[in-house]
């Protein structure tokens, strides 16, 4: 099915180019010969546009074909709207000026060589605001289930958690993790929060069968090489597609970085994101946003705070010690959302869990306050860490702050998300907040800090506003 619509999509991209590049054509004739832009036409040497039409039809097939070459009706998945240009700038430059050669073999004194100038221009400039919007359409339909493409990991270790993270955090790419495999019994039979453990690498046939996958992704360390090859032989008997991603001498995927030197791999090992001068840019800009912050909100946080010292009795800021970088402790502040001395009444509670792994979350919260209630889906009870972000005990940006008790109680892989700040805001929590289990969340904190990027940070802070706005998973 998901092949089916890739195809549909290219075939819909293939016509609106053309109709793109001939528009593009025609608008570079009109502004050169009735606008007149940057240079006056003598009347003797105007021509109507049925003269530049065999150009423009010769110009919209060798695009058409340099695009093709450069793979812009494959499929797109896992390519980014910069990469599409850029490979489109370069193919549009090429057929451009292959256009002109052709046409200037034959010097007919009405053609004028800055129309094919303005064409190209506009070329680039139409069909980038085309595959712009196409990205958006087709990111918005995969994040549906349309066009999507089914994805089975075998492999449950670092590596295969690399690409389930990579894979969650982008659903835009149009991968859907069915679940998993692996031959280590304690991994074959313990789900990753909603990605289910589907048993060892023999049952892949049955799995595949069973669950309609469309793509393998191998995540096996080396030394397997014979069990590799087994699963590779077996998805081709069944027509499935199969990718392999090496584990680079066992060292975490996410560490390694490939250049080429004259078409020789070289692979070195990276140091985590967010270190050196890129922590330094992060926490200069934390604060520049802290400082706006509170100007603009202190007035807001006044009357919250009067508003909850009239709605119950008790303090109108929660303090609670959190886990922070390098898992030093601090104090955490918070707008009270709760009657006083709730968590006393947690225990009682235990049992209506709904949240997996260490973490504590109920929906309907018994112990919430009216107002409360309305602070939390609004994620305003978060204002006073702002407070911590000034003293850099957290940023604007960055994993939960988890507590003592949750972290006793994390797997080592978990802990990594202490490598950097927590943040107030995160990419977890754009992308379903409470709707998450435990360790979806992690694996969405650990995508941001191995790919962190002012970029990414933008990203994340233009999504928590639609958050807050609608209150997505907020309980």
């Amino acid at each position: 099915m998901s092949r089916t619509i890739e195809r549909w999509f290219a075939a819909v991209r293939v016509l609106m180019d053309a109709a793109l590049i001939h528009l593009s054509f025609f608008t570079a004739y009109k502004v050169r010969y009735e606008y007149q832009w940057f240079r006056e036409v003598l009347p003797r040497y105007h021509r109507p546009y049925s003269v530049f039409l065999p150009s423009a039809l010769g110009l919209t097939a060798i695009l058409l074909l340099l695009y093709w070459m450069d793979g812009a009706y494959a499929s797109s998945r896992g390519r980014t709207w910069l990469d599409e240009i850029n490979d489109l700038l370069r193919a549009t430059i090429t057929g451009t000026a292959t256009m002109m050669v052709i046409v200037f073999l034959y010097p007919p004194f009405f053609y004028s060589r800055l129309i094919f100038g303005y064409a190209g221009a506009f070329i680039v400039l139409f069909l980038s605001i085309s595959r712009l919007l196409q990205g958006a359409i087709r990111g918005h339909l995969r994040k549906r289930g349309i066009g999507v493409r089914r994805i089975l990991i075998v492999g449950a270790g670092e590596t295969g958690r690399t690409v389930m993270r990579n894979l969650l955090a982008q659903p835009e790419m149009g991968y859907e993790i069915v679940g998993f495999v692996d031959d280590a019994p304690e991994k074959s039979h313990t789900d990753m929060g909603r990605l289910r453990a589907l048993g060892d690498t023999a049952n892949i046939p049955s799995v595949v069968a069973e669950h309609g996958i469309d793509d393998v992704i191998i995540t096996l360390p080396w030394i397997s090489h014979r069990k590799i090859m087994r699963v590779m032989n077996q998805c081709e008997r069944q027509n499935v597609g199969v990718k392999l991603v090496p584990d680079t001498l066992q060292m975490s995927i996410s560490r390694v970085q490939v250049e080429v030197l004259n078409g020789i791999p070289l692979i070195g090992v990276r140091e985590p994101s967010i270190r050196g001068w890129k922590r330094a840019v992060k926490r200069a800009v934390d604060v520049l946003l802290v400082a706006t912050g509170l100007a603009v909100l202190s007035p807001l946080m006044a009357l919250i705070t009067i508003a909850i010292r009239l709605d119950s009795p008790g303090s109108a800021i929660f303090k609670q010690v959190r886990v922070g970088r390098d898992g030093e402790e601090f104090l955490l502040y918070k707008f009270r959302t709760m009657r006083e001395n709730a968590e006393q009444d947690k225990k009682h509670l235990s049992h209506r869990n709904e949240a997996g792994g260490p973490i504590f979350k109920i929906r309907d919260d018994p112990r919430c306050t009216r107002l409360g209630r309305f602070l939390r889906r609004s994620s305003l009870d978060e204002l006073p860490q702002l407070y911590n972000v000034l003293r850099g005990e957290m940023s604007v940006i960055g994993p939960r702050p988890p507590l003592p008790s949750e972290v006793a109680r994390y797997k080592p892989w978990h802990r990594r998300r202490l490598d950097v700040s927590p943040g107030i805001t995160g990419l977890w929590q754009v992308s379903g907040r409470s709707d998450l289990t435990f360790d979806e969340m992690v694996l969405l904190d650990l995508f941001y800090i191995e790919n962190w990027s002012l970029l990414l940070d933008l990203k994340i802070a233009l999504r928590t506003v639609p958050t807050m706005l609608l209150g997505t998973g907020a309980y």
